[in-house]
């Protein structure tokens, strides 16, 4: 059972790399469960959450990406869902289709890929793939998000008698609209709408003579609003019709909902599904971005983290252009604890915590930032005491919380725990405090756990050097400019360079001279020797660096000179077969003069063609010999390429005249318009009539407003019988 104290996972800085996943998420919820993520307690559970990541990073280098797993949270769909004789609106239905089919498709996806993604193939076994819910919206509610028109019969027959009625409005109205245009009752605007309804814009001195219902008046007073009285009637039924189809259509969202209930269980693990992938991406992603890998996970306690890099200060200096540099440490039986020593400043800290929060990391389904060849164990516990802990509220001071919390490590220290340590036994007198720390240390490594740990002390890293399975280590500093180089190195305990960073510092000489004589002579020849070891073991650092380079430069020279030796190589063998060329050419050309001389001289043209012709069957003979066969043959299959070309080509152009020919859209022959037709605009829904055509314009009247439109861009929708 693995359990990781809430403290280890602060001063760890746990929470920030959470929180830098999760601005991967693409989904709210998804957010909320990165957030929460915490070491797992079991470790085959582990492992498999670990899989999960690497075959959804491996997705990224090839061709068969995984789809888009977003979707919108159903959360209160689903808590609808669970009250009795409720229902769920046409954009929570939308959303539930929507997660339905994202579910589907990945299904589909991860059984088809499941030799690339076989871990997540499993992850989605247990859902079902259901296309019902789907199929049951789709015959209530159309693409637009409407409910349509057969979706009931009774609906159907509503809307049927509404839009009716609309039209014995619009005709009603057009008629009285009419009548009192031709009397002049009504205003230069002739009609309005008040309230969604087509109202006449009557004079104010004529408005006892039309019949109706007043609905307002403009603001100076001057025009009267007046609904027909014909119209009237109309209207009213059109209200009752109105409240009918909306009773039905809630009857009809309360039918589908009551369908949906029964797989409420089903859209519970569609969206846990999602959400679930929303997390695996998420630290995927965040993978990607610092180039983290799943390292070997050993079944024995060893560990060894190769050019391991802190993710918080390799992202950070990533943005910022600056160089984070890798560190590689091994724990293992023989090596359970590591004392680093060396000067302030020196990355003694960001070692320690870079172990701490990559072990962290592993342990919660996060890949981390090391080499390839890195191998990582499973800790049931990991133990840290890093930075000041001063505790306010208990008003203890940080060497009191210190103990308090070493207390804390004697009680829970065992074979399977990692405990880190950051500044042992600081905050009291170095002499008791170093003996104090240095029991704690010999308890920790007698119950056989790893740990790492930081300190100036002396006799810790005297410890360190005498027992079998502890190792000293430091992070090297140059000695000249007493700069840090950020590298660990193992095996040798580091010098704190305490007189020499003084001295840099400007703190004269006499003062540093005379604080070396207020302490031990063994303890200064200690440090001194420390420090001249660690100033050898950066020279030989550097003269190793340096070999290296002088090589690596070797290589590269002598595989230049290689290079242009072949190059000249090449250029000689060219040089030397046109130079025998040239010289059979020169040859053939003395001859031929030789000849010419000596038909000058005899004038015998037998003799001449004679020695031309032995002359040509010498040349001939040295030629290579190719039979009249082989000719014809090497001729027939030039023939035959041309003709297989010319083929293919004539294939090709068949094919894009076919295309061409398909492209060519058939015109349908457009229908004549006629009053009274049922038309609407070719990129609108709305249905009008046409109440008049005018030298190719309409005027089409939608219940409640009029258009004048070109004829061209009406179709027709329903011809007037």
């Amino acid at each position: 059972m693995i359990n990781i104290h809430k403290k280890t996972l602060q001063d760890l800085e746990f929470s920030t790399v959470l929180e830098q996943v999760s601005a991967y998420c693409i989904t709210n919820l998804g957010k909320t469960a990165t957030l929460s993520i915490l070491p797992y307690s079991e470790i085959e559970t582990l492992k498999i959450e670990l899989q999960y990541t690497n075959e959804y990073l491996s997705s990224f280098d090839n061709e068969n990406r995984i789809p888009n797993h977003g979707f919108d949270a159903i959360t209160k769909e689903l808590q609808l869902l669970n009250i009795e004789n409720t229902y769920i609106e046409v954009s929570g239905l939308q959303k539930i289709v929507s997660l339905s089919l994202t579910v589907n498709a990945l299904l589909k996806f991860l059984e088809k890929f499941k030799i690339y993604y076989n871990n997540l193939n499993e992850l989605a076994q247990p859902i079902e793939l259901n296309t019902s819910i789907i199929a049951e919206v789709d015959k209530v509610v159309d693409r637009f998000g409407d409910i349509k028109d057969n979706a009931s019969p009774q609906l159907l027959e509503l809307r049927k008698s509404i839009n009716n009625l609309k039209g014995k409005i619009n005709s009603s109205f057009s008629s009285a609209l009419n009548r009192y245009h031709a009397l002049e009752y009504l205003d230069d605007i002739r009609e309005s709408v008040v309230e969604n309804k087509r109202v006449l814009a009557v004079k104010s001195m004529y408005r006892r003579k039309v019949k109706g219902a007043i609905m307002g008046s403009s603001k100076t007073g001057s025009i009267v609003y007046i609904e027909p009285e014909t119209t009237l009637q109309h209207s009213r039924e059109l209200n009752n019709l109105e409240y009918e189809e909306k009773e039905e259509v809630i009857k009809i969202l309360k039918e589908l909902t009551d369908y949906i209930r029964l797989f409420i269980p089903l859209l519970l693990q569609y969206q846990e599904f999602l959400t679930k992938l929303d997390v695996i991406s998420a630290k995927a992603k965040y993978a990607n971005s610092m180039h983290a890998i799943l390292p070997e996970i050993s079944s024995d306690r060893k560990m060894e983290l190769r050019d391991a890099y802190h993710p918080l200060l390799y992202l950070n200096n990533l943005e910022s252009g600056e160089t984070t540099f890798p560190q590689t440490i091994r724990l293992g039986e023989n090596n359970r604890i590591i004392v680093i020593s060396g000067p302030n400043a020196g990355g003694k800290s960001i070692t320690l915590k870079t172990v701490g929060l990559l072990q962290i990391m592993i342990q919660s389904g996060l890949l981390i930032p090391v080499h390839e060849r890195s191998t990582v164990c499973v800790f049931n516990r990991i133990l840290s005491d890093i930075g000041d802990n001063q505790s306010i509220e208990n008003h203890l001071s940080t060497y009191s919380y210190r103990l308090k919390q070493m207390n804390y490590f004697l009680k829970k220290c065992n074979k399977q725990t990692l405990f880190l340590i950051d500044e042992f036994g600081t905050g009291s007198d170095p002499e008791l405090g170093g003996a104090l720390a240095e029991t704690f240390l010999e308890v920790f490594y007698e119950r056989e756990a790893f740990g790492i740990i930081t300190t100036h002390y002396s006799n810790l890293k005297l410890l360190a050097n005498e027992l079998p399975h502890m190792q000293n280590a430091n992070m090297l500093f140059n000695e000249r400019s007493l700069e840090p180089m950020y590298k660990l190195v193992l095996g040798q305990a580091g010098s704190s360079f305490t007189f020499e960073v003084a001295q840099k510092n400007g703190i004269p000489y006499r003062l540093i001279n005379k604080s070396k004589k207020k302490i031990e002579r063994g303890k200064v020849r200690f440090d001194a020797t420390i420090a001249k070891l660690q100033k050898e073991r950066s020279k030989l650092e550097r003269t190793e660096r340096s070999l290296k380079e002088n090589e690596k430069k070797k290589l590269t020279e002598a595989e230049r000179l290689e290079d242009i030796n072949s190059k000249v190589q090449k250029k000689l063998e060219n040089y030397q077969e046109l130079y025998d060329s040239n010289q059979r050419l020169i040859y053939l050309g003395q001859k031929v003069n030789d000849l010419a001389e000596k038909f000058q001289n005899n004038n015998k043209k037998r003799e001449l063609m004679a020695e031309l012709f032995r002359l040509v069957q010498i040349e001939n003979s040295k030629r290579k010999k190719v039979s009249l066969k082989q000719r014809k043959s090497e001729k027939a299959k030039e023939r035959q390429v041309k003709q297989e070309a010319e083929k293919k080509v004539d294939v090709i152009r068949k094919k894009k005249k076919a295309a061409k020919q398909k492209a060519k859209p058939v015109e349908k022959p457009k229908p004549v318009l006629k009053v009274g037709d049922r038309v609407r605009m070719h990129d609108g829904r709305a249905v009008g009539s046409i109440d008049s055509i005018e030298k190719g314009k309409a005027i089409v009247n939608y219940g409640i407003f009029t258009t004048n439109v070109n004829v061209d861009l009406l179709e027709l929708v329903d011809a007037k019988k």
